[in-house]
């Protein structure tokens, strides 16, 4: 069974950067389609961005030009390297797993990291 191990995240001012690592174990990562979410306190869950099996990606388009999802396959990782962030960023972010291609549906991910927390001052 795959299993996700999230590092990186905390805190930092607008405009700065902060970059995410997501370890997968038991699986292939890219067999899956990967992706990360994040929820802002009091927010449901929404997808930051998705990586094909492909390695083909897609954003929301409230992270397009600033944030980069890759994924190392030697290392079996999945990256999201956020640049410019701002307050609005503010949210714990996961990355996760899926057969189901595309989905921006958090119920169909099947794997998940246990979650990270982001801050971005003002």
């Amino acid at each position: 069974q795959l299993q996700l191990v999230e590092s990186g995240g905390g805190l930092v001012q607008a405009g700065g950067s902060l970059r995410f690592s997501c370890a997968a174990s038991g699986g292939t990562a890219s067999c899956y389609y990967m992706a990360w979410f994040r929820q802002a306190s009091g927010k449901e869950r929404e997808v930051v961005a998705i990586m094909s099996n492909g390695g083909i990606t897609v954003y929301a388009d409230s992270v397009k030009g600033r944030f980069t999802i890759s994924r190392d396959n030697a290392k079996n990782t999945l990256y999201l390297q956020m640049n410019s962030l701002k307050p609005e960023d503010t949210a714990v972010y996961y990355c996760a797993a899926a057969s189901r291609p595309w989905s921006r549906m958090s119920d169909d991910y099947n794997y998940w990291g246990q979650g990270t927390q982001v801050t971005v001052s003002s």
